[in-house]
């Protein structure tokens, strides 16, 4: 019987002056991750948070941090987050000439090692790479910017990259999805081989009872 689904509440969605409220709601309901977006404006046209709010946010819960990096030359930038022990760091396979190198610097570090991959990057990079990684960030719409809709072949590539992880023999990584987590869609996406679910404006952030907007989206996950 497969392991219920778990949820990356994606701090971005928050508002600044919120994070702290929502931070305590989900440690109420005992939300696995906080999914901190980094944004540096040349990967991504956008800006989102950076090595302080990270280093802070760490200090103010126990809720393990999922940080995404949509970061040129990321090999230069790991070093300025601190990261810790059991802590999940995304990775593109874009944002670096050094992939490998930066997934092993993680791993070394005893954080879970993942990479991105983008709607239109194909699979077959995991080949390449698949010793070295914990898990496979799946971006359901392209990066940057929330509130977008979900590019439709991303919900079968998730299946895709679950059959081919496993002919290469790695099982044990795990797949996250991100990107107009529906409640509809990630129940496809959980019946798709994903793991672990990347909860913003789509689900847990809007109005509603934030108990029952977290509950609803693990009744479509498994539990």
């Amino acid at each position: 019987m497969r392991e219920k689904g778990k949820i990356a509440a994606s701090i971005m969605c928050s508002g600044f002056d919120q994070v702290m409220d929502y931070v305590h709601e989900f440690e109420r309901n005992n939300i696995e991750f906080l999914h901190v977006d980094v944004m540096d404006g040349t990967f991504v046209p956008n800006l989102a948070y950076g090595p302080d709010f990270v280093k802070r946010l760490r200090k103010k819960t126990d809720i393990t941090l999922d940080c995404h990096l949509m970061v040129d030359r990321a090999e230069d930038k790991l070093d300025w987050f601190d990261f810790q022990p059991g802590e999940h760091v995304s990775l593109h396979y874009e944002g670096t000439c050094h992939i490998q190198k930066c997934l092993d610097y993680l791993a070394k570090k005893g954080v879970k090692p993942v990479i991105a991959i983008n709607p239109g990057t194909p699979i077959q990079v995991l080949e390449e790479i698949a010793d070295y990684i914990a898990g496979v960030l799946v971006l359901h719409v392209n990066p940057g910017f929330a509130g977008q809709k979900i590019v439709p072949h991303t919900i079968e590539k998730a299946a895709r990259i679950r059959k081919y992880l496993d002919d290469l023999g790695h099982p044990e990584v795990y797949i996250e999805s991100d990107g107009n987590i529906t409640c509809e869609n990630a129940a496809k996406l959980y019946k798709n081989g994903s793991d672990i679910f990347v909860a913003g404006t789509s689900s847990i952030f809007r109005e509603g009872d934030i108990d029952e907007l977290i509950m609803n989206l693990r009744k479509a996950i498994g539990w």
